[in-house]
């Protein structure tokens, strides 16, 4: 009696998920006719669009950011999202795939599409390094994905090279005992 309620169980479960599932996981042809064409992008999500660095820097400078920001680095109210007590060392990959915001919670560059990296950008670039010690900030605390963090390093090396920002030079102490001649 029991096998043959196994037996037909098992030919159930075997016919009902052929039903439910006809459609092919890992094929590169569509289903549909119609899917070539592209759907409609939500204007809020779609990073296609180049923004300009002068247009960027007017940003910085505008009504509309000092609303948005206040006063603070464009990093400082972010949270991000994850799972457990504590927040995994690496922040993801990349918050824009294929020319479109796909993560829920983007990172702080991401979301903001008039935030752009450039050498030239330094009121952008200075809010990421450290007013004490000079150093570039970690992704860790301001958030960015490794993505926008690769390109903010890139950035603000640039700028270091170009002059548009300034940077102090550890200060060495020599033993001129070893140098001087007379010393010896």
């Amino acid at each position: 009696m029991s096998l043959t309620i196994n037996i037909r169980s098992l030919i159930n479960r075997v016919i009902f998920s052929e039903i439910r599932c006809n459609k092919r996981f890992y094929s590169d042809q569509s289903d549909e006719p119609g899917e070539d064409e592209q759907k409609p992008i939500d204007p809020t999500k779609d990073r296609t669009k180049i923004i300009p660095v002068e247009t960027s820097i007017r940003y910085l400078q505008s009504k509309a950011y000092k609303q948005t920001y206040g006063e603070n680095p464009v990093w400082f109210l972010y949270r991000r999202n994850h799972l457990g007590g504590f927040a995994p060392k690496k922040t993801r990959r990349t918050c824009v795939r294929n020319g479109i915001i796909s993560t829920g919670n983007p990172c702080p560059i991401c979301r903001d599409e008039y935030l752009v990296l450039d050498p030239r950008n330094t009121k952008l670039l200075e809010q990421f390094i450290s007013e004490y010690t000079g150093q570039i900030l970690d992704a860790f605390k301001t958030g960015l994905c490794q993505k926008k963090h690769k390109e903010l390093l890139v950035a603000i090396e640039r700028a270091w090279d170009q002059g548009f920002l300034t940077y102090d030079v550890p200060f060495r102490e020599y033993d001129y005992t070893l140098y001087n001649k007379n010393a010896i």
